[in-house]
């Protein structure tokens, strides 16, 4: 199948991609944040290459984190002591954390500065992933869906004819049940469960996490249960193993999953690392039946500005104007399987239509933008600890330690003891 190198991605269209800032005057250096280096490490080496051929004034030096929770609690820490980089991409859903306590600079000014942002690929719903309330805390740089990775080969093994997969939970279910039960000992579904995914799951079945007015939470009625209820599904008609997501992602590589569910974000990975083994596709996440109006909670992250000093702070611009540009874009899509943030980058044939034309794995996150909704993000200080709660009285029903009702019924109560009081 064709793809689009790093050597050829480095080679798009120069006079095309650099954003028009003036270039900086004199050296300078800084620091740049971003987590899960295993899934964007990729696309920030191509980015910088091709940033110092524009902008060989100005140096970088990265900090990664292994994950978007651990890269705000070392943030946090380090504001405490004044030790901050100049920029970090951190997950979208967590941006309200660094807005609500002034540590992410309004990028509303700067913005303005360039002129109008939907004629820089900056359309609305794009700046919305990255504005809390009215504060433009961040600019998204990569937006991602859960999405279903596929042994073909193992599907039609069971029985089912990949180029017509069933499109809601109940059909995915049975194919992972045959897979199981005809293949001579692959499993059949892997579902990466997290409070991501049951925000995922929660949306998808037309619910939501927290009431418009954020005076309570909204996940305890009958769409949460019905999506504790579908994770024990996955268990109970599957058999579904308990597996960690490395070990998840290194059994289908290695043919022993008849599907995998998690971000678009690891396409790239498991095009490596899934190589000649089998018939690999990917395709848009299940539907729940019967729901209308359901959705899907969009991952990813967005560059927030930190730094103080006129001079990093405008050389850290640049940078996230560089990589949120449509040839940013386009090479951070070409190096993990993240959704695009610059229109400019899915709209003009120049950049990404001829990609996803030949590479069509990549597709199908984009494929179902139209379902994607904002990652919910929790008001006060509590955050990481309600993730944390989310994902392990979720793990709770996936390890078969307690029954949907009352694992949401203790999620219920963890959370509401970690939001902030009202009035």
């Amino acid at each position: 199948m064709p793809r689009l190198t790093r050597r050829a991605a480095l080679a798009l269209p120069m006079a095309l991609a650099a954003p028009a800032i003036p270039r900086a005057q004199g050296a300078v250096e800084i620091t740049v944040h971003y987590a899960q280096p295993f899934i964007f490490k990729a696309s920030y080496d191509a980015i910088t290459e091709a940033f110092a051929k524009v902008e060989p004034s100005i140096r970088i030096t990265y900090v990664t984190t292994p994950s978007y929770p651990e890269g705000t609690q070392l943030l946090l820490r380090q504001a405490a002591t004044n030790q901050l980089p100049d920029l970090s991409f951190q997950g979208l859903n967590l941006l309200r954390v660094f807005a609500e306590r002034n540590i992410a600079q309004d990028l509303a000014p700067l913005l303005a500065r360039e002129g109008d942002p939907a004629a820089l690929g900056y359309t609305r719903p794009l700046l919305e992933l990255g504005r809390h309330n009215n504060y433009q805390a961040g600019l998204a740089y990569a937006a991602s869906t859960a999405i279903s990775f596929v042994n073909a080969d193992l599907v039609r093994r069971a029985g089912f004819d990949p180029d017509q997969l069933p499109q809601d939970w109940d059909g995915h279910l049975r194919m992972a049940a045959a897979v199981k039960a005809r293949t001579g000992g692959p499993d059949g579904m892997w579902f990466a469960w997290s409070e991501w995914m049951f925000q995922t799951l929660l949306l998808s079945h037309g619910g939501a996490m927290m009431k418009p007015d954020e005076s309570d939470i909204a996940f305890e009625g009958r769409e949460g249960v019905a999506t504790l209820r579908l994770h024990e599904r996955m268990v109970a008609e599957t058999a579904m193993p308990a597996l960690n997501t490395n070990s998840a992602a290194q059994a289908f590589a290695a043919g022993r999953l008849g599907a995998f569910y998690w971000t678009t974000a690891v396409v790239r990975n498991f095009i490596n690392s899934v190589g000649q083994n089998f018939d690999f596709r990917t395709y848009p996440l299940p539907v729940v039946g019967g729901v209308a109006n359901g959705t899907l909670a969009t991952g990813g992250a967005a560059g927030m500005i930190t730094a103080r000093d006129p001079a990093r702070r405008e050389a850290a611009w640049k940078f996230l104007r560089f990589a949120t540009s449509a040839q940013g874009q386009a090479l951070m899509v070409v190096n993990s399987g993240y959704v695009p943030c610059n229109q400019l980058a899915i709209d003009d044939p120049r950049w990404l239509a001829t990609f996803y034309r030949e590479n069509p794995r990549f597709h199908a996150a984009v494929a179902q933008m139209p379902r994607m909704a904002p990652w919910f993000a929790f008001p006060g200080a509590n955050g990481v600890r309600i993730t944390e709660a989310i994902t392990n009285n979720t793990a709770r029903v996936i390890e078969r330690q307690a029954t949907p009702e009352a694992a949401l019924a203790d999620m219920a109560g963890e959370v509401r003891r970690l939001l902030p009081r009202r009035g």
